[in-house]
């Protein structure tokens, strides 16, 4: 797991630092690129909490905001990785099946603008993980001892967490269903 964290962690900053550094790397593909590496940067930062939570997840000693941050941050680059895949998908097509038309429209100014909004999407879409997980407790026992970062009793009684579940769904079928068509036209 450490070797894989510190493989991670390096090779996100270096291809980031790679399209940020060198002028003729910066192409609208190794934008999306940058963009993911950023996003996988973040998830490999999350990774030693995620991994505390599942080998020990009570007692859960990092405080409320902690646990809801982790868990928003690993959901919203999640949802950024796909999205930034699904729309680099999406300009490489029109790249191949139509070049010259790509080349005028297609470009940098408005790669960085899909990329900002993929990423508000992304927060906003993992906004509710705020309200969804929290630092609980089971009844009648030691919060001290019991403390656990895990999804709230609010959430599974509002609904909340089946409208996270569909968001989830949907983060993952429409870029399928859209990768599957525009790798078989």
């Amino acid at each position: 797991c450490v070797l894989l964290f510190l493989i991670g962690i390096v090779g996100n900053m270096m291809t980031m630092l790679v399209v940020s550094k060198f002028r003729d790397m910066r192409t609208t593909t190794n934008l999306y690129l940058s963009s993911m590496a950023f996003s996988d940067l973040l998830i490999f930062l999350c990774m030693p909490l995620d991994l505390f939570r599942l080998w020990q997840y009570r007692p859960w000693n990092f405080g409320d905001l902690l646990c809801k941050l982790f868990q928003f941050v690993s959901e919203s680059c999640t949802y950024a990785t796909i999205l930034n895949i699904t729309a680099l998908s999406v300009e490489r097509y029109f790249a191949v099946c139509f070049p010259l038309w790509a080349k005028v429209v297609i470009t940098k100014g408005k790669v960085k603008l899909v990329i900002l909004v993929l990423w508000a999407v992304s927060f906003v879409s993992a906004g509710p993980i705020f309200v969804l997980v929290g630092v609980e407790h089971e009844n009648g026992t030691n919060p001290l001892d019991t403390n656990e970062c895990r999804t709230t009793e609010y959430a599974i009684q509002s609904g909340l967490l089946t409208i996270m579940v569909w968001t989830s769904s949907i983060f993952f079928f429409l870029p399928v269903f859209c990768l599957t068509v525009l790798y078989s036209l």
